[in-house]
């Protein structure tokens, strides 16, 4: 069996659990999450933990069962604390705006980038060339970000582009003449 499936799920304060049938549903003080497990795999509440466990010992269920104690595991903290994933823009004129639910984007095309903002997410911009995604759905929170780096990647010349915050960007150097 995997080896991540058998460490127990720890629940955090005020986090709420429903088993019912197949779905996992987890409620906190930020939001409630839903998650239907795959028919080969089984879930049960004990005191304060959760355990996932494969129905049967087949490679494709142990394989599952460590894949869906980590999506619950990440409920749990979603719904408790919230995920963030932090963008830095860098470039001369590169700048970003939160305008209601609208990130408007100047990133040195010839046109403003408009990224319209799911509901599940929130956008943030301390600064101009700061951006915040926040969520309490770490898949979510993790695609929003991605998607907004894909209008500018930074490139490997000067670095200019958007990228995570803890991004290094491998420089290339110059063609001589």
């Amino acid at each position: 069996m995997s080896r991540i499936a058998n460490k127990p799920v720890e629940l955090l304060e005020g986090v709420k659990v429903t088993l019912v049938g197949d779905s996992v549903t987890i409620k906190g003080n930020l939001g409630s999450l839903t998650h239907n497990l795959h028919t080969l795999i089984g879930a049960r509440h004990e005191g304060g933990t959760i355990k996932v466990k494969a129905r049967d010992g087949s490679k494709k269920a142990n394989a599952l069962a460590g894949t869906s104690r980590e999506l619950i595991e990440n409920m749990v903290i979603g719904v408790s604390q919230g995920f963030e994933r932090k963008l830095e823009i860098i470039g001369v004129g590169y700048r970003a705006q939160v305008q209601g639910k609208t990130l408007n984007l100047s990133l040195g095309y010839s046109h403003p980038v408009e990224f319209s903002i799911p509901e599940e997410v929130r956008i943030e911009t301390p600064s101009q060339t700061e951006i915040v995604v926040k969520g309490i759905d770490k898949q979510k929170v993790g695609q929003v970000a991605a998607d907004i780096r894909a209008f500018r990647r930074p490139e490997p010349y000067k670095g200019k582009g958007i990228r995570y915050a803890n991004e290094i960007v491998r420089r290339k150097e110059a063609k001589k003449s």
